[in-house]
C-alpha cells in the first residue's frame, strides 16, 4: 500500500521535471509560427497534433523497488506552452493510479484558488486511437501571479490501461501567459487550442 509521503515525493519529482522543461522552453528567444504536425509517441502510447516540433524530457522516478516513467513533450508558441505529460504506473502499482491523478488535480486546482484565481469545469470528450469516444472533463484555470500578472490554463487528465496491466496518466494542457482577461474558457476554446486537445489520441 502506498503511503502519503512517498507518493508526495514521486509527484514532487514529476512536477519538478515539468517545471524544468517549461523553464527551458521559456528561454527560447524566438517562437516558431504555428506549424501543425502529427507527433507519434509509441512508447507513451499516444498520437498528438502539436503546433510546432516539441521538446521531450524523459525520466524514471524511483519508488520503492518500482519506477514510474514520466515523460513531457512541450512546445512554446509566442505566449503559449502546449504540453503533454505522461506517467506510467506499473501494473503492480496500478491500484495507486486514482490517488496519483487526484493529487495531481488537487495540487494545481488548489494552487489556482489560493492565488485568488478561479477554476471552471466543463464536460468534454476525447477519442482513443481506434476512435472510441469517451467522456472527460476540461478545467479552465486562472492563476494569479501578482496584482498585475496572471496566467490562464486549460488542462485535461486522462487515464488509460495497457494490455499488460500498466496504467498511463496523461495531462494535456495549454498555458497562456501575458493576458489580462479572467475568461479563460473563451480564450482557450479558440480553434488553435481546441485542435490540440481534440487531436490527442491515446491507445
Amino acid at each position: 500500500m502506498l503511503t502519503n509521503k512517498p507518493m508526495e515525493q514521486v509527484l514532487f519529482r514529476a512536477s519538478k521535471a515539468c517545471v524544468l522543461l517549461a523553464g527551458a522552453i521559456l528561454l527560447i528567444a524566438c517562437s516558431p509560427k504555428l506549424d501543425w504536425r502529427t507527433v507519434q509517441s509509441p512508447q507513451e502510447r499516444y498520437t498528438a497534433l502539436f503546433p510546432g516540433k516539441p521538446d521531450k524530457l524523459e525520466r524514471r522516478i524511483p519508488y520503492q523497488e518500482q519506477e514510474f516513467l514520466q515523460t513531457l513533450e512541450a512546445v512554446k508558441i509566442d505566449d503559449d506552452i502546449y504540453s503533454i505529460s505522461s506517467i506510467q504506473v506499473p501494473s503492480n502499482q496500478a491500484v495507486a493510479t486514482e490517488k496519483i491523478i487526484t493529487q495531481l488535480k488537487n495540487n494545481l486546482l488548489e494552487r489556482a484558488k489560493a492565488s485568488g484565481g478561479m477554476v471552471v469545469e466543463e464536460a468534454a470528450s476525447y477519442q482513443t486511437s481506434n476512435r472510441q469516444k469517451l467522456a472527460t472533463t476540461d478545467f479552465f484555470i486562472v492563476l494569479k501571479l501578482n496584482a498585475k500578472e496572471q496566467q490562464q490554463m486549460r488542462v485535461r487528465w486522462i487515464t488509460r490501461q495497457a494490455s499488460n496491466g500498466d496504467a498511463w496518466i496523461y495531462q494535456i494542457s495549454v498555458l497562456h501567459t501575458n493576458t489580462n482577461t479572467d475568461d479563460a474558457k473563451t480564450l482557450l476554446s479558440k480553434e488553435e487550442y481546441a485542435s490540440f486537445f481534440n487531436e490527442f489520441y491515446p491507445e
